[in-house]
């Protein structure tokens, strides 16, 4: 009797006395060709899934280190310098010990102490801060990533060298092996990319998705390292990863600092700088965005500059009472709270990228359910065309800091979309972080605002500019002059005794924009990070 190879069998003996032993056979031949099937499959997935690992790895390593350093240019120059050394340090050493010992058995063990290593981030990530807390920052950047995550990222660059060794069988098909084992593993870096920054993040947290690539890196050492097999390796294996499992679990290293972890940002809430209840700061990364109190929206007296943009909607207010203002950037909702309850005729909307930020503001920060405040959760870039020419009174610009400017948001083609909002005696008020004199940033933003606006003018809360620190000014841009006398005038209607804003004469403002070649900034042009980076190293 044969036995069709496809495993089917014959009708005439399905239901004879010997049909149990073809059945049995037929069953092994399926078995046979689904072994074939896993063999074939097995190099090409355990290359996808450690290569995913890796990127996995990369994108939460910036979300680790933002709590810390915050998120600038030199963190993801370092996240990205330092995993790549570490790739092309496992790619040549997995190579070579590939040569020499290639093994299932290897590769369980490097995806063991992958898996491992991974676990290892979360303590290291609380303790090392403190170790190079005297360092100046970009080495205390290097370091701390490459303290971290070097070694992760070494071990599963490792992971194809060994693979293809073991794939490799005829010397005549190596192009086509190894091309194909990279084409593999690099589709599975993209995905790692996605998956990370789309949907892990947000679902579970940058700390939970380390414990899910230790957790997976686990259970492929066991499985196609082949160490279930061979009982003390892969007791091994689980024994290290549960005792580093456990040691985060136990030394808190999984519960995060922030309230929300949004796509964005790690978002933390703390107490105010006095310690009163009642005055809560919101902390964006690193950064103390706003100070915001619960209990009366009217309180600006944290920032000086808030409360020059109360006297500026005051401006606009006691010539259109039933006023438009957008805000681009939300923050804390301190000052949209702060018109909504001084000017219940007013109309306030904000663009603020992320809503995690908004939905905290509700739930912590006062902003209460019936809020008139619209909110839109979207780049400004690309909903303020969207937006209704000509209607709007007041624009305020509050997306900037010192450590991260979306430069998009700086440019002359930007300024142009704002402008066309504006009603014809409209105001573009922009908080600015950078030092009056020796900085860039501020001179060529001005220098860009004046192709577009004819009035542009800064505004300080003391008068002095004969100072050169880090602060925060504001730039005034409007195609009707705004006077010094107009300001005072709105800081009396609103009972202050004495004015907070003072603009810069025109004398002195044309002296600080001689000091220096100013850059015009446009979208093929607009090198933002670099003017600011020295004041992020004085700064820290």
């Amino acid at each position: 009797m044969k036995i069709d190879p496809e495993g089917a069998v014959p009708e005439a003996v399905a239901q004879g006395p010997i049909s149990a032993e073809i059945q049995k056979a037929a069953r092994g031949g399926q078995l046979a060709r689904l072994a074939r099937v896993v063999g074939a499959v097995e190099p090409y997935l355990v290359v996808f899934m450690a290569s995913a690992a890796g990127l996995v790895i990369e994108i939460v390593a910036a979300r680790i280190l933002a709590p810390v350093i915050g998120v600038s240019l030199y963190t993801w120059t370092s996240v990205i310098g330092i995993v790549l050394a570490g790739i092309s340090l496992g790619n040549f050493f997995g190579g070579i010990i590939a040569d020499r010992r290639a093994s299932h058995t290897l590769l369980g063990v490097v995806l063991g102490a992958a898996a491992v290593m991974s676990l290892g981030v979360l303590p290291l990530a609380a303790v090392v801060p403190d170790w190079l807390a005297d360092y100046p920052i970009l080495l205390r950047i290097v370091l701390l990533t490459t303290i971290l995550f070097f070694v992760p990222s070494t071990l599963l660059a490792m992971v194809s060298p060994i693979v293809i060794k073991l794939q490799l069988r005829d010397l005549g098909k190596t192009g086509k092996v190894v091309g194909r084992l990279y084409a593999v593993s690099t589709s599975g870096a993209i995905f790692g990319v996605f998956i990370t920054g789309f949907v892990l993040v947000q679902w579970i947290g940058s700390r939970p998705t380390i414990a899910l690539v230790a957790a997976t890196l686990t259970a492929m050492a066991l499985v196609f390292g082949r160490l279930w097999r061979l009982k003390p390796a892969g007791a091994a294996v689980v024994v290290a990863s549960g005792l580093a499992l456990g040691y985060a679990v136990r030394g808190g290293y999984f519960e995060t600092p922030c309230v929300d972890e949004s796509a964005y940002y790690c978002i933390k809430i703390t107490d105010g700088p006095d310690g009163a209840g009642n005055v809560k700061a919101l902390v964006l990364d690193q950064l103390v965005h706003s100070y915001v109190s619960l209990d009366d929206p009217t309180e600006l007296s944290e920032y000086g500059y808030e409360v020059i943009f109360s006297e500026v909607a005051e401006y606009v207010a006691d010539r259109t009472p039933e006023f438009r203002s957008l805000f681009i950037g939300g923050g804390g909702y301190v000052l949209p709270r702060y018109l909504e309850a001084v000017y219940p005729a007013s109309h306030v909307e904000v663009i603020e990228i992320d809503p995690a930020v908004t939905r905290v503001v509700y739930d912590r920060l006062g902003l209460r359910r019936d809020s008139r405040i619209v909110s839109f959760h979207e780049d400004a870039r690309m909903k303020v065309p969207r937006l209704e020419g000509g209607s709007y009174q007041l624009v305020i610009g509050d997306a900037f800091n010192d450590v991260s400017v979306p430069y998009h948001l700086t440019t002359r083609e930007f300024n142009e979309q704002v402008r066309d909002l504006l009603t014809p005696d409209g105001i573009y008020a922009v908080n600015i972080v950078d030092k009056p004199h020796s900085g860039q940033f501020l001179r060529s933003f001005l220098h860009t605002m004046r192709e577009t606006f004819p009035y542009v003018t800064l505004v300080s809360s003391d008068g002095n500019w004969s100072f050169d620190f880090r602060t925060t000014i504001i730039v005034l841009a409007s195609t009707r002059e705004i006077t010094g006398r107009d300001l005072q005038d709105a800081a009396r209607r609103i009972g202050k005794a004495a004015p907070t804003s003072h603009l810069i004469d025109r004398d002195t403002l044309d002296q600080l924009m001689n000091e220096r070649r100013a850059v015009l900034l446009t979208d093929d042009h607009a090198p933002v990070d670099q003017m600011l980076a020295p004041l992020y190293l004085e700064s820290r």
